[in-house]
């Protein structure tokens, strides 16, 4: 039996949040509204300055994300990234710790800890501006199959494929090990740029792809089909497909199945970021324990749905813990589905 049911693969990046107004972005934040742009620690520096208000800080990166939250659901899981040398980043170690993910598999640099600007706007996008740091300096060379030995399953973030020589090593390196792959494309800009290279991997083998209404259109160049027909042609590709599309729910799609997820109403909407990292850790959850497709779209839809009623990118501890009797409600044991 496998160690670990999940290892989460991506930069271990520290947050800071806070809310501005739109024409914040527009007078001091060059690129588009809503996506994630790589700066350089001198440009970090100027928009946090610029802050009408001092950051919130939380743990954060995509698949950490994912990997933490599938933790408090109740996974074994493990981490591959790479930490810094600073406060930050032993801040970083321990709540991880805490959540119960094994810090094991972490790797360390001579530097800062990688650390995002996530600016809320009134409507509750997010816009990013990441400085990798310690992160941006694992190179494909310190990645092997020993990383993966004993994980079931890899979850690896789409931001990881800015760096496509160590995209290449890490789900080589999961092969080998005998892992099933999960890969969200994590942001339109991503596959704008990776195109030719994610159609590649597709062929020589994912499990599951995680994309959402943006991402999807841009993976295609498909301006006006529906999402279920995007869906189908994504699965066509032999993965399982997991589309998201906000408020309207989500589709899943696997060779002749397609799944329309009816969206959980949030109670508030105040921050959308870390709404699609929670969404693939329930699916992963639901899925990683054979749950169907229709009822780990579900539990997705409801991790995510509670995501976004606070600000950052995870549920209180609170609300989290008053959240798993729903879960609980949601085996396929108590619904009969086994």
């Amino acid at each position: 039996m496998p160690a670990f049911d999940l290892i989460g693969v991506g930069s271990p990046i520290m947050d800071l949040v806070a809310r501005v107004p739109d024409d914040f972005l527009k007078k001091h934040v060059s690129g588009e509204k809503g996506g994630m742009v790589l700066v350089d620690d001198h440009e970090m520096e100027r928009i946090v300055r610029l802050l009408p208000q001092k950051p919130a800080h939380a743990t954060g990166g995509s698949a950490a994300n994912s990997t933490y939250n599938a933790a408090r659901l109740g996974l074994r899981t493990t981490f591959l990234g790479k930490l810094g040398n600073d406060p930050v980043a032993q801040t970083y170690r321990d709540a991880f710790r805490e959540a119960g993910v094994d810090s094991s598999r972490f790797k360390a640099a001579a530097q800062p800890n990688a650390r995002s600007m996530i600016m809320v706007t009134p409507d509750a996008q997010r816009t990013m501006r990441t400085c990798l740091g310690a992160a941006m300096t694992l190179s494909p060379s310190e990645i092997t199959a020993a990383d993966f030995a004993g994980c079931r399953h890899a979850h690896i973030e789409g931001y990881l494929v800015f760096n496509q020589a160590l995209a290449d090593a890490v789900l080589a390196a999961a092969r080998a090990a005998g892992c099933t792959t999960s890969l969200d494309l994590s942001s339109f800009e991503v596959v704008n740029a990776s195109r030719d290279w994610l159609l590649g991997q597709f062929r020589r083998g994912l499990d599951i792809v995680f994309a959402n209404e943006d991402e999807i259109r841009a993976l295609f160049q498909d301006p006006s089909s529906d999402y279920g027909t995007l869906a189908r042609r994504l699965a066509e590709h032999g993965v399982l497909a997991a589309v998201k599309v906000g408020k309207d729910g989500a589709w899943i799609a696997r060779e002749e199945e397609l799944h329309r997820i009816t969206a959980v109403p949030p109670a508030e909407v105040v921050d959308t970021n870390g709404a699609g990292d929670a969404w693939a850790a329930g699916f992963l959850y639901a899925h990683l324990n054979g749950w169907p497709l229709s009822t780990a779209g579900a539990l997705a839809s409801l991790l995510g749905s509670e995501t976004v009623s606070y600000m950052g990118p995870l549920i209180p501890p609170a609300e989290f813990k008053a959240l798993q009797a729903k879960i609980r409600n949601m085996t396929p044991q108590k619904n009969g589905h086994r």
